[in-house]
């Protein structure tokens, strides 16, 4: 938005032309002057979305990355960081000491808010322990939402004796992330078990013919169960933030 809308909506409000809230809607899009020279950092995203901008970390020089991050939790008190490195959070801890790094998902976090009390009702469904990486990305983000999560691991479709023995955690769930590589058959399984919906995340886990999780990929975007999404490959982060919305956590 340039300054001359800005100044409309602005004058819209003063003659009652434009109520309170549309005027604030409309101000939020304002895209906002690059704080690094290498980066434009979104500091309304939370206003308009719910939560504070995330910073994927793959890919990006531990330098920028800790920069990056420490813009954004100057900001809005809170920061995640997903597929990082220890290096960046090395880096990004020297600015921030409360900050923690994740080995498992490979993530950096730190928050500052004073939360209020979880919303329970998410849980996370790992096959296998090697699953535990991406379900632990899933968790993380949706805790940092705003959401109680149940971590149920090692239930896989290789021994369903162990799934069934947690049917009552799965029942009492608003929304089950189902984490799995290999054939990927335990979302559908999970799918036909629960009235809640189901957010399918498959794994790069596998050995070669699972083309590093594009075979669990299409049997989950094949699933007969009804109530069934999909994300893509290893997004624990998708997976997270969307059962964070489903529960209500980011309209707080």
């Amino acid at each position: 938005m340039n300054n001359s809308r800005m100044n409309e909506v602005l004058n819209l409000v003063a003659d009652g032309k434009m109520s309170a809230e549309e005027a604030s809607s409309e101000l939020t899009l304002i895209t906002p002057a690059p704080d690094l020279d290498f980066a434009t950092l979104d500091h309304s995203r939370s206003e308009r979305i719910g939560f504070p901008e995330v910073v994927y970390g793959l890919s990006k020089t531990p330098k920028d990355t800790a920069e990056i991050a420490a813009r954004i939790y100057d900001h809005s008190g809170v920061v995640l960081v997903t597929k990082s490195s220890e290096e960046a959070f090395e880096l990004f801890n020297k600015q921030v000491p409360e900050a923690v790094w994740e080995e498992g998902p490979r993530a950096i976090w730190a928050d500052r808010r004073d939360n209020p009390d979880l919303i329970p009702g998410v849980a996370v469904v790992a096959a296998g322990t090697s699953d535990l990486p991406v379900a632990r990305e899933a968790v993380l983000t949706a805790t940092l939402m705003g959401c109680e999560v149940n971590l149920i691991t090692d239930v896989g479709v290789a021994g369903l004796h162990r799934l069934s023995s947690r049917a009552d955690e799965l029942g009492e769930a608003r929304v089950v992330i189902v984490v799995a590589g290999m054939e990927g058959a335990l979302p559908s399984v999970v799918g036909g078990l629960v009235k809640a919906p189901v957010i399918a995340l498959p794994t790069s886990v596998g050995y070669g013919v699972s083309l590093g999780g594009v075979a669990a990929l299409l049997a989950m975007m094949n699933s007969c169960a009804p109530g069934v999404s999909v994300v893509n490959i290893d997004n624990g982060f998708g997976a997270g933030y969307q059962a964070a919305s489903i529960v209500g956590a980011t309209w707080r």
